[in-house]
């Protein structure tokens, strides 16, 4: 292994609320009239610890796995306000298929509007929303010396940035080396860029993700997918990889499956 390449969210951010506060804003701004615009007044303003026993935010974290970028938060959410059932990855992307793209490019524009408003008006209440996943950076510090790192997230890069910061990992990333929202929609895009910034055969690069969705569009290209077992996955995700060839890794066995 010569490329170590990580996804942000579920990887080395838990930002599973902060997506769900800035979603439920979102979808208040673009559909005032539904019920949703009621209950998220009220969710917005309680602790990161409340809104983890709310059933729409477990709702919402179990469809996580199954979306790529933030417009797939607001398909979650109309899924949920509807009660209709989505047991996997291709009832999923039938759903997204037969969705109005006007609602789907608007909320992931306004999505990034509300989520920028939020963090200016409180920044240290968001960030206090995007606790990081502290013994996985233990893992990629202590073995900085043993690979090129690299970011291959969805994620706008100003947020990425500030979060690196905050974590103390700036150093541990090039900025050439972090692929943020903008490098493509697909994982597989992303890599893509990157093989053609190191000049690293695909072969030679190790992707860890917490969606199986993505580490299948990777796996196209000769690119080793682990899962990420302590992200937005469970059970359903974790039989998936299995099924597919992918290896599960928690935090306490991630060292020894990547190294």
């Amino acid at each position: 292994m010569k490329v170590l390449a990580l996804d942000f969210d579920g990887v080395i951010s838990d930002s599973a609320v902060e997506s769900f506060i800035v979603a439920l804003r979102t979808f208040r701004v673009l559909e005032p009239e539904s019920e949703l615009a009621d209950v998220a007044e009220g969710l917005t303003s309680i602790e990161a610890d409340e809104i983890r026993q709310h059933d729409l935010f477990r709702g919402f974290l179990d469809l996580m796995p199954l979306g790529n970028r933030a417009e797939d938060f607001g398909l979650a959410l109309r899924c949920l306000l509807a009660a209709e059932a989505v047991p996997d990855q291709r009832a999923w992307d039938a759903l997204r298929g037969s969705e109005d793209p006007e609602f789907l490019s608007t909320f992931h524009r306004v999505f990034y509007l509300e989520r920028e408003a939020l963090r200016g008006r409180d920044p240290a209440g968001w960030l206090a929303l995007l606790a990081p996943f502290p013994s996985f950076i233990n893992v990629i510090r202590r073995r900085r010396g043993d690979c090129e790192l690299a970011l291959a997230t969805a994620k706008d890069r100003p947020t990425v940035d500030r979060l690196l910061d905050a974590y103390a990992i700036s150093d541990l990333f090039d900025s050439e080396r972090i692929l943020d929202k903008e490098a493509g929609v697909s994982k597989q895009a992303h890599l893509r860029v990157l093989q053609a910034r190191t000049g690293v055969p695909f072969a030679e690069m190790t992707f860890v993700d917490d969606k199986v969705n993505h580490l299948e569009s990777v796996a196209a290209l000769g690119v080793r997918g682990v899962l990420a077992g302590w992200g937005y996955n469970g059970e359903r995700e974790w039989r998936l990889a299995q099924e597919k060839g992918f290896r599960v890794c928690d935090l306490d066995d991630v060292e020894a499956t990547l190294f």
